[in-house]
């Protein structure tokens, strides 16, 4: 059976999300990358970060189809992209729309990188 075709979240595979995800405060796993975002969701995502201006991390689940089938698995999230913020998730597209509107991303944004 091939990766992207496995419904187990081994724990090889777990450890490489969650490392993933330790290595910066703020880590988009998106479709794309923020120069090239490939799909509209991901680019919403991106285009509220940059709004915001602080340093955050993508990871392009198109160059890896393990991790792209992983992630759903290991937040029990069905849709790309995923936002991580001080290891948490926090939701996709539209929850990051709804919390910057309502200016809690920017506080979550905030206290991560205080930390």
């Amino acid at each position: 059976m091939t990766p992207e075709l496995t419904p187990e979240l081994t724990p090889e595979l777990k450890e490489r999300i969650a490392g993933i995800i330790k290595k910066d405060k703020i880590v988009v796993f998106m479709k794309g990358s923020k120069l090239m975002p490939q799909c509209g969701f991901s680019n919403n995502v991106v285009q509220i970060f940059n709004t915001i201006g602080k340093p955050y991390s993508t990871f392009d689940v198109l160059q890896d189809p393990e991790i792209r089938q992983g992630i759903k698995k290991y937040s029990d999230w069905d849709t790309i992209p995923q936002i991580y913020i001080n290891g948490e998730f926090v939701g996709g597209s539209d929850i990051a729309i709804e919390l910057y509107q309502n200016g809690e991303l920017q506080q979550m944004v905030e206290v991560a990188l205080a930390s």
